[in-house]
């Protein structure tokens, strides 16, 4: 009798807090949701669209600027090859007036209006200097076209992790979902044997610390998403909602060789072709040094006039006075600028220098590239391996959290091995979630280092397994 009283006043009290946990529980999730739901206009974002978008980024356009703006010096440079046209007008017009008073001679008189043009032509037939200036600047024009290209493949990969980021942090929040409801289960089932009276208030109490754990966890992973969602929304400059395709998948695979990835980065690597301009430039400024103390040899043509109405030193002023005159001179004119003490010779050396400098940095950034392909190239064949394993575990966890429940149903278990299954399986899914995300960057990371494609068919090798391929993964 004192156990049939008992046993309601019990489920009473425990009907009552799973109440209030299901209450503060729907109404965290609202709030956090509520957040999370407030968007602007939509649109949908694919995979292979990013190559277009990205040509909306800031730091892009600004480069793209400089390209321009290197264009125009180039341009500039080369005019140096043609004559230049000069007009100059000393006084256009000018007026003069005064008086000229001599004790010995006339006072005199001067108001006169003149205008003195003269035009000039000037054409460089020998300048030492013009060679090394137009190589320059075309080779500082091709450095920063490659410094474009160098940044858009970088803002692409860039906008590509975090569209994978984003993408994995859709199956974060699935896998916590799915947790969540391990753990609403495990609860109730908890709850009912202790309701049948076969349970214990501890297991109940341990199913409820487990459920609140998942809650928080959920919303860390929503979060999560979010601050992905703002990072891509960044890189490809949107200005309102968008939406991509939530589904994991492995977006292709690596049939290349390590040896074929190196040899076709560096001779590919724009950043290679930049350190190699680099030290062209210094060696042409070397020379140019140098060269600043050959003569220099031009044609100039001045035509020079002169047109007055007036008197200018005269007696008596006659207003309607006038007159005009011209010149022409044509010359071929040398300059020669023999010694500036040394200091060409010293700029020269200071050039050599920096030559000899890009030349150790071409070499060093030829080892670390190298280095970050060795890298990805092992860690892409490490991942392969985890998204293989990982999928047995989920099998294996799946299963062993199923024959678990049985067991605690029956009584032969524990709810603390149930939990510790349903862990392991969203632990297991974690790992695949992780292994695929960082398996898509090593292919990312791959492509943008050795400029070879991803492939869409899969070349199974005969040193492996063909069942436990990653030819086999759905994609």
């Amino acid at each position: 009798m004192f156990k049939k009283i008992i046993n309601p006043i019990l489920f009473l009290h425990l009907a009552l807090c799973m109440t209030y946990q299901k209450t503060t529980f729907s109404t965290t999730n609202n709030y956090i949701d509520q957040v999370l739901e407030e968007k602007e206009d939509q649109i949908f974002i694919d995979y292979e669209e990013i190559e277009t978008i990205i040509f909306q980024n800031q730091e892009l356009k600004s480069l793209q600027e400089l390209v321009t703006a290197s264009s125009f010096n180039l341009s500039s440079k080369i005019s140096k090859k043609y004559p230049s046209l000069d007009l100059q007008a000393s006084g256009f017009p000018k007026y003069v007036s005064g008086t000229n008073y001599n004790s010995n001679s006339q006072t005199t008189k001067t108001s006169q209006f003149s205008a003195n043009p003269s035009l000039n032509i000037r054409w460089d037939l020998i300048d030492p200097l013009r060679g090394s200036e137009i190589k320059i600047a075309r080779e500082k024009y091709k450095i920063a076209k490659n410094n474009f290209e160098i940044k858009r493949k970088d803002l692409i990969q860039e906008a590509r992790a975090a569209y994978h980021k984003y993408q994995k942090s859709f199956q974060d929040i699935e896998n916590k979902k799915y947790a969540l409801e391990l753990s609403i289960t495990s609860l109730e089932n908890a709850q009912s044997k202790l309701d049948a009276g076969i349970g214990t208030k501890f297991e109940v109490l341990e199913a409820d610390a487990q459920l609140s754990r998942d809650k928080q966890s959920l919303n860390e992973k929503k979060i999560e998403h979010e601050i992905n969602k703002i990072s891509l929304k960044q890189i490809l400059n949107l200005k309102g909602h968008f939406e991509i395709h939530p589904d994991q998948k492995l977006i292709g695979f690596w049939n290349n060789k390590l040896t074929k990835n190196i040899k076709n980065a560096l001779a590919n690597n724009l950043s290679l072709e930049n350190l190699s301009l680099q030290k062209e430039i210094k060696k042409k400024e070397a020379m140019s040094y140098l060269k600043a103390n050959k003569p220099k040899v031009y044609i100039s043509n001045t035509f020079a006039s002169a047109f007055t109405k007036g008197d200018y030193l005269s007696s008596s002023i006659d207003s309607s006075e006038n007159g005009s005159a011209y010149t022409n001179t044509i010359s071929l004119n040398f300059s020669w600028n023999i010694f500036n003490g040394n200091q060409n010779k010293n700029s020269y050396k200071s050039s050599e220098a920096a030559a000899k400098a890009e030349e150790y940095s071409f070499n060093n950034f030829e080892n670390v590239l190298k280095t970050k392909i060795m890298k990805a190239y092992l860690n892409l064949k490490l991942n392969e391996e985890k998204i293989i394993s990982s999928l047995k575990e989920i099998s294996s966890t799946n299963e062993s959290l199923r024959l678990a429940r049985l067991r605690y149903d029956v009584g032969i278990s524990t709810l603390k091995d149930v939990l510790v299954r349903q862990k392991e399986l969203s632990n297991a899914k974690s790992n695949n979630i992780n292994a695929v995300y960082n398996y898509n960057l090593n292919l990312d990371e791959l492509e943008r280092l050795t400029f070879l494609e991803i492939s869409n068919k899969c070349i199974v090798s005969n040193t492996i397994n063909k069942r436990e391929s990653i030819c086999n993964i759905p994609r």
